[in-house]
């Protein structure tokens, strides 16, 4: 009996080295190989020169070199590995929607394409007019051309289902990590204690409400430090200026840090996780706070009240936020809730072993008849 081949294309590759997505496809890919699957993942290398393959635990990584950076590199990549694996049989994950216009000559070729179609990136703040345009015409163009549709979040099926029929879409979330342990030396080089700060892990942009959350906590001296994970720029970028001048001298910017041990570390012995974004379906930094018993604190929205459930605190604005630290920050009782609630929460719906099966399921039922 032949073996089950798929190939996934979206993320710049394994070993994850990079984001959300590409943790997903690294973890999708060990589970399947694992269960007798031929894995092929499609990985962005810089420079120049010929499409080679690779082994990686088993996994065949095609790695496609691109000389560009950026987004023009992105599309470049995309429109590449889309070629490529038009020559490929089995069937197709294609994680986000950004360059779906590419995936028309999949559907054409009548390869099986099931597209996860991550977050509604035109409704984010940071894109400019033309951008937005850009990603609105894809997610249409994938709602379409994907033979099948995954949503990560309920709101996100919702949104989908106004272009096209529910019936094509299966809500299957982002997972995470169940952290029990985590080495507390780590702590040392930020110079704080278990427990005596809060942190903030994502991408400093407006949408991710780090004004506010950093307002909020720098308006009085609360003997208490809150550490901003972050690639800032304040020479460059006057958002990330403001929020910096605009902090007490309680906030810490260590910077970007993409050590995972470290990052479990943060979390783990974290007072409180601060997530402040407002756009998106169901976030894998807010996943792994809870897989790490984090006690959360969350902008207000159906995205994020959704993930973190009834036990997290959730604020609107700098003033609300504000309310929750003077509330908070020194209840003991009322944090060891929301940590249990967030353990229950994580187990009910986010673990790895769930939400893997979840697509090994999706992708044999839909995977071609020889």
């Amino acid at each position: 009996m032949n073996k089950k081949m798929i190939h996934i294309l979206g993320t710049r590759g394994i070993p994850a080295q990079h984001g959300g997505f590409e943790t997903f496809a690294e973890k999708l890919s060990i589970h399947l190989n694992s269960r007798g699957w031929r894995v092929n993942v499609y990985c962005q290398e810089s420079g120049i020169g010929r499409i080679k393959e690779s082994n990686w635990r088993g996994i065949t990584l095609t790695q496609i070199p691109i000389a560009q950076n950026g987004v023009i590199g992105t599309i470049l990549f995309d429109w590449k590995a889309t070629r490529h694996a038009l020559g490929k049989n089995g069937i197709f994950l294609t994680l986000g929607y950004n360059t779906a216009c590419f995936n028309v000559l999949q559907r054409i070729k009548g390869q099986i394409n099931i597209i996860n179609m991550d977050g509604i990136e035109w409704k984010r703040d940071k894109w400019g007019r033309i951008a937005k345009v850009w990603f609105w015409l894809n997610e249409r163009t994938g709602c379409f051309v994907g033979n099948h549709l995954v949503a990560d979040h309920p709101a996100i099926k919702c949104h989908l289902a106004n272009r096209v029929n529910p019936k094509k879409i299966t809500m299957i979330p982002y997972g995470g990590d169940n952290v029990l342990a985590a080495d507390p030396s780590l702590l040392s080089r930020f110079g704080v204690e278990a427990d005596r700060f809060s942190v903030i892990i994502a991408r400093p942009e407006p949408e991710n409400s780090f004004l506010e959350m950093v307002r909020a906590f720098s308006r009085v001296r609360r003997d208490h430090k809150l550490i901003v994970l972050g690639n800032f720029t304040p020479e460059q970028n006057s958002f990330h200026r403001i929020v910096m001048e605009s902090a007490s001298d309680e906030v810490l910017f260590p910077g970007a840090i993409y050590d995972s041990a470290t990052v479990q570390a943060l979390r783990f012995f974290s007072r409180f996780y601060l997530h402040g974004h407002r756009v998106g379906g169901t976030n894998p930094s807010l996943v792994e706070a809870l897989g790490a018993g984090c006690a959360v604190i969350a902008h207000d929205n159906q995205f994020n009240r959704w993930v973190a459930g009834t036990s997290a605190a959730y604020f609107r604005d700098e003033e609300d936020c504000a309310g929750i630290f003077e509330k908070l920050l020194n209840d003991d009782v009322t944090r060891k809730i929301m940590v249990a609630g967030s353990r229950q929460r994580f187990q009910a719906n986010f673990t790895w072993d769930r939400v893997l099966q979840e697509y090994e399921d999706l992708l044999t039922r839909w995977y071609p008849e020889s």
